[in-house]
């Protein structure tokens, strides 16, 4: 898959294309069958797939203060939508002069002009332009105009669900990691860099590894719970993770921690991520340490049969 910072950045005598465009945080079951159509009808017509996306998310220019938990950070989305089959991922920096961009300008300058669309896949709710101005209807009009056709990918739902990047996220900020998983089509994943913590796991025998994340990580709500533990180029191992702020020990930082199942390495320093399994229980306070090493052993045998 080639990778474009930016849509300038198509190349000189590039031919005709399928184009999608989108946020595509998650890259869930909605996105993936938005993409898949796309790479489909490309195959079809004997053309390139491209992939629009941006960084960073439009809500944090538009609206500053509002980004939202992110689901996939960049270079997890860029494997996602490459492992889906797409030729091009076009990742256009959204600033606040191409916020300003008027839709049919949008259209003219990145589909028609640079990527040379001869189709646009999008979904039912798929706005663009300065103030979101342009919807599938202009689109359509305007494709009729430059001599592209656009197609909608229908919404993916479940029990009356449409699965959304705001769905998933309010799942994950509720704890629960299964519906998110259901959602996503894979267990959602948060990623860090392990730094030194209080060294209070090893104390109590168990060790944990104290996850760095990014500012805006979609961060599973306070409690325990049932992961894998990835490493770059290692197996996955089960984890028992505790998100909070370990109020036995009247901690007021909120951290991600996880014990790594039959694991006496050293992580420190390395990027790890956690694949999220299940919801065990939710953070407790205990009087004394022997009920919470008990507790965490019983943890610990609950992430086994969860993970195995």
């Amino acid at each position: 898959m080639q990778r474009w910072r930016g849509y300038e950045a198509a190349p000189g005598g590039w031919g005709r294309s399928v184009v999608t465009i989108g946020v595509f945080d998650g890259v869930h079951q909605g996105h993936q069958a938005t993409i898949g159509h796309a790479v489909a009808r490309a195959r079809e017509l004997g053309v390139k797939s491209v992939v629009v996306t941006f960084d960073p998310h439009p809500a944090e220019v538009v609206r500053p203060g509002s980004h939202p938990a992110v689901l996939t950070e960049p270079a997890r989305k860029a494997e996602l939508i490459e492992a889906l089959g797409v030729d091009v991922l076009c990742v256009v920096p959204f600033t606040a002069e191409f916020s300003r961009l008027p839709a049919e300008a949008f259209v003219h300058d990145i589909l028609v002009e640079h990527l040379h669309a001869a189709l646009v896949v999008v979904g039912d709710n798929f706005r663009f332009g300065h103030r979101a101005a342009g919807d599938v209807a202009l689109l359509e009009r305007l494709g009729r105009t430059f001599g592209f056709g656009v197609e909608d990918a229908p919404l993916v739902a479940a029990a009356g669900t449409v699965f959304s990047s705001t769905y998933i996220r309010s799942c994950v900020d509720a704890g629960d990691v299964r519906a998110a998983a259901a959602a996503l089509g894979r267990p959602h994943r948060v990623e860090g860099v392990v730094v030194r913590g209080d060294q209070r796991g090893r104390e109590l025998g168990y060790p944990t590894a104290n996850l760095l994340t990014h500012r805006y990580a979609a961060v599973p709500a306070d409690g325990v719970y049932a992961a894998r533990l990835v490493r770059r180029g290692g197996d996955p191992l089960a984890a028992a993770v505790s998100i909070g702020t370990n109020p036995t020990f009247s901690g007021r930082e909120r951290r991600v921690e996880a014990y790594a199942l039959d694991f006496t390495g050293d992580l420190y320093g390395e990027r790890l991520a956690l694949d999220f399994v299940a919801h065990l229980r939710e953070q407790r306070t205990y009087d004394a340490i022997e009920p919470l090493v008990a507790q965490i052993a019983e943890d610990v045998e609950r992430t086994r049969r969860a993970v195995s």
